[in-house]
């Protein structure tokens, strides 16, 4: 088969490094991709939402597969594009159409599903900017701190947590009036504030039947101790202690199954991954948000724990015939530790020589923002590089990792050393 990713992160790298080593691969596209993915095949220039250049591309080199990265693409409706038309609609895509792919597009339409649904999840009201007066009402009654969310996608900058009043209503006020994040925050949710540790669950469904596969926590400020800004993701770990048989089994019957019964009794089809961002509260799984996509930088501690053929899994969602296909996982533990550039998460460094990536021991080097200028690989984005690595247990995991991260170089780099040290 010829198969082509779209996307250009630590996420499409891992899939790639994943896919590359099928059986069933002849040839690997990825479109754009960056500096890392050409070991694993050919990267070609094209944004991942135009679609029209997709669709040349799909017909010219003969491609079997689309495997969709990002989010973007598929809230934006890249496979209800190839449905539509005549030389694409047999041409499978994984990854859901744009109604599936609201779960992660609107917040509202998210919290709307977990309500219908009985999918345990926080508290919450929805108001727009002719509602901002009873917005406001609202937050004097709702306890602190309390959580806003735009509705839209906005890059992962979208959700604030307030601590007082004031500033719940300030941001507030900003994201509806002035419109903080744009069209993205032209609706918000008000959202109680839940306390617990966070676990990223992922899923794999071709609309009727499902695989879970391994689950991975991420850290998502930029300073150690878990401080400092939010980011798009510093590191992973997986397997999760705490997400053990008993805890992944309500996880399953609380989570997993309403939400894909749900989706059929909506009848909302969809066929791909479904990330479900849960909070485990005193033991309780409450699902904080939905993406349609796989998380980035947990995609790349996943892959390297799924032994069985991940290619056949795809074509087990893209067929309806995913509860015939074997998922292998490792018990071995997988640990990420993502390098950023200078000033990261605001303006950041970019066009910096990396270097000593030919120094990692026992670590895989998947690449994020990175791009080929003549014979050097420089930072073109906020996050760099995602060094990981497969041990036999958390702590040499990470140890390896950290270790492996610190052998490169570029000027202004940087990286948590305590990823995962929570959970020892």
């Amino acid at each position: 088969m010829n198969i082509l990713i779209l996307g250009s992160g630590g996420r499409e790298s891992a899939f790639a490094w994943k896919v590359a080593q099928s059986a069933h691969c002849d040839k690997l596209f990825i479109a754009p991709g960056n500096a890392g993915t050409t070991q694993y095949g050919t990267n070609v220039n094209i944004k991942v939402t135009d679609f029209e250049g997709i669709k040349a591309l799909v017909l010219k080199e003969d491609i079997n597969l689309v495997l969709v990265g990002p989010e973007e693409p598929l809230v934006k409706g890249v496979h209800d594009f190839f449905l539509a038309d005549e030389q694409l609609k047999n041409i499978p895509v994984v990854g859901p159409q744009q109604e599936g792919a609201q779960l992660e597009g609107s917040k509202d339409f998210s919290k709307q599903f977990m309500e219908r649904h009985n999918i345990p999840t926080a508290a919450y009201r929805t108001f727009t900017k002719d509602t901002l007066q009873d917005g406001l009402t609202y937050l004097a009654t709702a306890g602190l701190p309390v959580v806003l969310k735009a509705d839209g996608l906005a890059a992962g900058k979208g959700v604030l947590i307030c601590l007082t009043l004031e500033e719940a209503q300030t941001e507030l006020t900003a994201m509806l009036a002035d419109a903080k994040f744009g069209e993205a925050s032209s609706r918000v949710v008000v959202e109680q504030f839940l306390t617990g540790i966070e676990l990223s669950v992922f899923v794999m469904t071709d609309g009727n039947s499902y695989k879970i596969l391994p689950e991975a926590k991420d850290y998502k400020r930029i300073g150690e101790g878990d401080t400092g800004l939010n980011t798009g993701g510093m590191g992973s770990i997986s397997p999760v202690p705490f997400a053990d048989a008993a805890y992944m089994k309500k996880v399953e019957e609380r989570v997993i199954i309403p939400t894909i019964e749900g989706l059929k009794k909506d009848g909302i089809p969809y066929k791909g991954f479904i990330f479900i961002g849960l909070m485990n509260s005193n033991g309780e799984p409450w699902v904080i948000e939905y993406n349609c996509r796989m998380g980035d930088p947990e995609t790349e501690s996943v892959m390297r724990r799924i032994d069985s053929d991940f290619v056949d899994l795809l074509l087990g969602v893209a067929e309806g015939n995913l509860n015939e296909k074997e998922i292998i996982i490792s018990p071995k533990t997988a640990a990420t530790v993502v390098m950023v550039a200078g000033g990261y998460p605001g303006e950041y460094l970019k066009n910096k020589v990396i270097t000593g990536t030919e120094n990692v021991r026992d670590s895989i080097v998947f690449h994020a923002g990175t791009s080929m200028d003549g014979n050097d690989v420089i930072t073109t984005g906020g996050r760099v590089l995602a060094i990981t690595t497969v041990q036999d247990d958390m702590f040499s995991a990470l140890q390896q990792a950290t270790a492996d991260a610190s052998r490169i170089y570029y000027d202004g780099m940087y990286f948590r050393k305590d990823i995962g040290f929570d959970l020892l």
